[in-house]
């Protein structure tokens, strides 16, 4: 009888605070229902009001623009309301206000490979994790980008009497197709995230995705003739070898230069550099030849492929169709290159005369 009883009393315990945490279960989610649909309404409040911000500040410069070129305006005064508009700027797109403004849309590339999924960090620290994993990446693939080639190299002329065989070849392509992949799907995220990348680097490496899939299947002949057929690779390894070079100094370069202009105010946190030219003057020097000549190899690497393809040494399809990606990227990159450094000279003459005004008056 008396464990009959406790075992009814043990039933009732049970089943009571089975009930309790159902109900605290209820509570719990009306709760969270009532902080989502309360943090949602004000989130779009202050999505809003950062877009009246934002407008008013387009406003403003097309005002101040406007009332310069018709001279109703004191230039240095302007210069002033410039500098403030800038700080407003950076204070809005730098800030946690940032996550409120329109964002980029994402692309086919994103959504392709990840879906309909809105990878666009609604906090700032998230978003600065984001740029600084694609940094952290970019530091990574640059020391194996001049690793892989190198060991191929020394390798063909060591062990392999001058003939590469086709499996590592097409490992270091299999690489390079995750590498361009990676960099790619990164800074789209980056874009959607407000980094200001520009267009071409994304195509450029949707070009090198296409050259290192389609060189995959692009067969390796060996002997006999085997120098003449593998000449091509040959000097996409060195080209890859003086790449992974000016990769590092990239690198470092450019994000020298991109904490001086977000000290400035120029640039914001989740900006990246800006093209290959993003140095200081005297890293300029330096640079700009490397990236010339690293783009002018380029074009002969593809020229040089054709050349092959068209006299019937290498006459596989995948040799016409590097050839022309290795053309098309290094005009691509020339061209980028020239008009950073043509905005860059601008920008330097328009301080100049800037200063040499405020001297004078």
């Amino acid at each position: 009888m008396m464990t009959d009883m406790a075992t009814e009393r043990s039933r009732s315990t049970v089943e009571e605070e089975v009930e309790r945490v159902v109900e605290q279960s209820k509570e719990l989610h009306e709760a969270a229902a009532s902080l989502i649909s309360k943090a949602s309404k004000e989130a779009q409040i202050l999505r809003l009001r950062a877009l009246s911000v934002d407008t008013s500040i387009l406003k403003l410069r097309s005002s101040i623009d406007s009332l310069l070129s018709h001279r109703r305006l004191d230039p240095k005064l302007a210069d002033k309301l410039e500098d403030e508009l800038n700080r407003a700027r950076c204070i809005l797109d730098d800030g946690e206000a940032s996550s409120f403004l329109p964002g980029k849309a994402q692309g086919r590339f994103l959504k392709m490979f990840i879906g309909p999924i809105d990878v666009r960090a609604t906090r700032k620290d998230v978003q600065l994790k984001v740029k600084q994993e694609y940094n952290r990446f970019r530091d990574r693939t640059a020391f194996l980008f001049l690793l892989f080639p190198s060991a191929l190299l020394v390798l063909r002329s060591w062990i392999w009497n001058r003939c590469l065989p086709a499996f590592p070849v097409q490992l270091y392509q299999a690489w390079l197709l995750f590498l361009y992949t990676g960099l790619a799907l990164r800074e789209n995220i980056l874009r959607v995230n407000g980094s200001d990348i520009r267009s071409w680097w994304i195509y450029h490496h949707y070009c090198a995705m296409a050259m290192a899939l389609v060189s995959l299947t692009w067969e390796i002949k060996g002997q006999p003739n085997c120098v003449e057929k593998q000449r091509g690779v040959e000097l996409f390894l060195q080209w890859a070898m003086m790449q992974g070079v000016a990769m590092l100094l990239q690198n470092r370069y450019q994000r020298q230069r991109l904490y001086t202009r977000i000290a400035l105010g120029k640039a914001k946190r989740m900006d990246v550099v800006w093209g290959e030219t993003a140095g200081v003057d005297g890293q300029l020097w330096l640079l700009c030849p490397i990236l010339f000549v690293l783009q002018g190899f380029e074009a002969y690497v593809g020229l040089l492929l054709l050349q092959t393809a068209f006299v019937g040494v290498v006459s596989e399809w995948q040799v016409i169709f590097c050839g022309i990606l290795l053309i098309l990227m290094a005009v691509g990159n020339f061209e980028n290159t020239v008009q950073t450094l043509v905005a860059k000279s601008r920008f330097k003459a328009k301080m100049k005369k800037s200063k040499s005004k405020q001297e004078f008056d």
